[in-house]
């Protein structure tokens, strides 16, 4: 029942451009707008992915932080990192230390707004001048308000992984919504489906929140669990809409019940329950449905979007037995 209603979503995504540069942003398709972000701006969506560990990615390369959470991209700013001889030193690091008004004990007392320390002698995240080139003294500077949203998310031991090289700046981004690098800093390849209908791996994460995404560009479902990909299925989502919802799974009366999340844009279906007239425009094979089925519980997250989920290009898999979800 609640996988078939949240696969509905397709059929209702109504047309939302995110903003950049603030909270108004909508839906992953923010990944989509990187290459676009002028010095100083960035996009939020927490709500794409309420629950499980965060992970943030800073490419000094393209001068950008991205923010997953359960292994699905939620934010993304333009940085300032360290200038030459003072460079941002590359690796994978945890957050150390968070202090919302500190200070430089290095450079005159100077206030690094919502610091999340990454090394002892002086590395951080915070918010910081942003020029569109590095400027810093080998911290990462970040918007004010993406800083501040940002501090309110994380926990310390939280993974942070800096690559790249400010020097050898790119302009080019992967835009898949999925995150590139697990939490020690090992590149997640995704692994399309060759010839198969669907893959089910459930032993790669035992626990953890569910997260469900619907690729309308792909035509694939991507299952996550703790933020690690457990199954992945081909679909037939008949629908050209380019915007995105999300859906959780709650209780109502000691039922269960898929309901829409009021992402900014649709703050009117905020509550609404999904409308199942609309199911048959998803179909996927019959015994993925029933092993998604069998997994969900009551938190789980159902995302609707036109991001990419790393399928291979033109690739269409005919669903042999398939089946329109029913509630």
């Amino acid at each position: 029942m609640a996988m078939a209603a949240a696969l509905t979503l397709a059929a209702v995504a109504a047309d939302s451009a995110p903003a950049q540069g603030s909270k108004v942003s909508s839906a992953p398709e923010l990944a989509r707008q990187i290459d676009a972000l002028k010095p100083g701006q960035w996009v939020w969506a927490p709500a794409i992915a309420p629950r499980g560990p965060v992970m943030i990615y800073v490419d000094l390369s393209k001068q950008i932080a991205l923010v997953y959470r359960n292994g699905i991209r939620i934010g993304a700013s333009t940085i300032s990192s360290g200038k030459q001889g003072h460079e941002t030193p590359t690796g994978v690091f945890t957050i150390l230390q968070k202090d919302a008004h500190h200070r430089s004990s290095t450079y005159n007392n100077a206030p690094m707004p919502f610091q999340q320390r990454l090394t002892w002698d002086g590395v951080a995240l915070h918010a910081g001048g942003l020029p569109g080139y590095p400027e810093s003294h080998g911290c990462v500077h970040l918007p004010y308000e993406f800083a501040r949203a940002l501090f309110s998310i994380t926990d310390l031991g939280i993974t942070v992984i800096v690559q790249g090289s400010a020097a050898d700046h790119v302009r080019t981004s992967d835009n898949s919504l999925l995150a590139p690098l697990d939490a020690r800093g090992r590149p997640v390849a995704a692994v399309p489906l060759t010839g198969e209908e669907y893959r089910w791996t459930p032993q790669a994460a035992p626990q953890g929140p569910l997260t469900i995404i619907v690729s309308k560009l792909d035509q694939r479902i991507v299952v996550l669990r703790g933020g690690v990909e457990i199954g992945r299925s081909v679909a037939r989502i008949e629908d050209d809409d380019p915007g995105s919802h999300v859906i959780n799974l709650v209780m109502r009366d000691g039922k269960p019940h898929w309901v829409y999340v009021g992402l900014p844009g649709h703050g009117a279906e905020d509550g609404q329950e999904v409308d199942e007239a609309i199911l048959n425009r998803v179909r996927m094979p019959r015994r993925f449905y029933e092993l998604v089925r069998g997994a969900l519980k009551p938190g789980a997250t159902i995302l609707v979007t036109n991001s990419r989920v790393g399928a291979k290009p033109l690739e269409r898999l005919t669903i042999m037995d398939a089946v329109v979800p029913q509630p």
